[in-house]
């Protein structure tokens, strides 16, 4: 038996596997209500778009936030399978997620504790709780092997 963080990674690893398909950097992202549905989902669509907040994480805040109809998300916990960024971090303490879950750690642009540690930063007004590396070998291989092939 799997725990709904790990039932929603499989989704978000589905969900950047059709990003990569799409020609996309493999991300994605769902966020879940405190009963654990899904409520929002979202792969990386910026070439698709031509939008640079095209990320994973806004997509599905987005989703989210419509399908509740509230921009506030406070309860809520967005899975992701790559650390997020700088901007998706301030998305997402914008929003008031208060968990965040994700796969592959990002050394080079990581806002959940890699580079930075803007989700925890305790000179910000709103903090989310961080778990790093669910699924971290199958987030991982799917980057690695979409950029070997771009080489």
């Amino acid at each position: 038996m799997t725990s709904p963080d790990e039932q929603a990674m499989l989704r978000a690893l589905v969900l950047a596997e059709e990003a990569a398909a799409a020609g996309e950097i493999p991300v994605g992202a769902v966020v879940l209500d405190d009963a654990g549905r899904i409520i929002g989902e979202g792969r990386n669509n910026r070439e698709e778009t031509h939008d640079p907040t095209g990320h994973a994480e806004v997509v599905a805040l987005r989703e989210a936030a419509a399908s509740l109809g509230s921009w506030n998300l406070e309860s809520h916990t967005l899975v992701v399978t790559l650390e997020p960024c700088v901007m998706c971090a301030g998305a997402i303490l914008q929003a008031r997620i208060g968990r965040v879950v994700f796969g592959a750690w990002d050394a080079k642009a990581g806002a959940a504790g890699s580079m930075y540690d803007v989700l925890r930063d305790r000179r910000l007004p709103y903090r989310a709780e961080v778990i790093g590396g669910v699924a971290e070998d199958a987030a991982t291989a799917l980057l690695r092997d979409f950029f070997a092939q771009r080489r």
